[in-house]
């Protein structure tokens, strides 16, 4: 009888292991929406940017939130990485789209307003308000500009003139414990580095100025040891 009791005790074990690894593999649930990150249903909620959010998707803008405004908004969400996707029209989302249009408008002409140094030689614009950078060699635009995604609320992207100090084409960071492949570091523990998420999506980096793989690799092609580095601006949202 003890013999049975301990074969019925370890295939009671084994099950709840077996339990517990298929909760672990089970999707992540979005809080709030009681379904998969990809499976997150719209909300029926007017957002306080609806009528913002309804004009720049080209909805008709009566402030109400439909089930047609959702799915659009949801959708635009999506395609930037803005989260949670849900179809809410908040200011996440408005920032974003105000952001879009910014860059947008910026063109192959980033620094009409002549912020970024001209006098400099090679140096990398880096325009957080914008969320911007390009790199240019005194008045002369020679790649970008590109979308950016730079520090969150707490952790901003340091302002000022500086110069890349340190390149690692594979670094792993020991503080977060993520790769940042193409690393230049231009100031303390900032730099440019390429990214697996979108540059839209929130809130941001700890700091450095996280790109696209192909745009922090062209970076890494076109800047080396000891090029300018000038960051201005404000970030929106922080």
């Amino acid at each position: 009888m003890r013999v049975a009791g301990k074969s019925r005790g370890i295939r009671t074990r084994r099950a709840f292991a077996l339990s517990v690894a298929g909760l672990m593999a089970a999707p992540a649930l979005v809080l709030g929406t009681g379904g998969s990150a990809q499976a997150a249903s719209c909300t029926t909620s007017t957002g306080p940017y609806q009528k913002q959010a309804e004009k720049y998707l080209h909805r008709p803008v009566d402030g109400k939130q439909s089930a047609a405004d959702c799915k659009a908004i949801q959708s635009f969400q999506r395609t930037y990485g803005v989260t949670p996707d849900i179809g809410y029209a908040g200011p996440v989302t408005w920032r974003t789209m105000k952001t879009l249009t910014a860059q947008k408008a910026a063109g192959k002409n980033p620094n009409k307003d002549k912020k970024c140094p001209t006098n400099k030689g090679r140096i990398a614009c880096v325009d957080l308000t914008r969320q911007l950078s390009w790199i240019q060699d005194g008045s002369k635009l020679k790649f970008g500009p590109v979308p950016v995604r730079t520090g969150r609320n707490g952790y901003e992207t340091r302002t000022g003139l500086s110069k890349i100090y340190l390149r690692h084409i594979n670094h792993w960071s020991t503080i977060y414990h993520v790769q940042m492949p193409y690393s230049q570091f231009f100031d303390g523990g900032q730099a440019f580095h390429s990214v697996g998420v979108k540059m839209w999506n929130p809130p941001g980096s700890h700091g450095c100025v996280n790109m696209r793989p192909a745009d922090a690799k062209a970076y890494w092609n076109l800047l080396k040891n000891g090029d300018d580095v000038y960051v201005y601006g404000r970030k929106p949202g922080t």
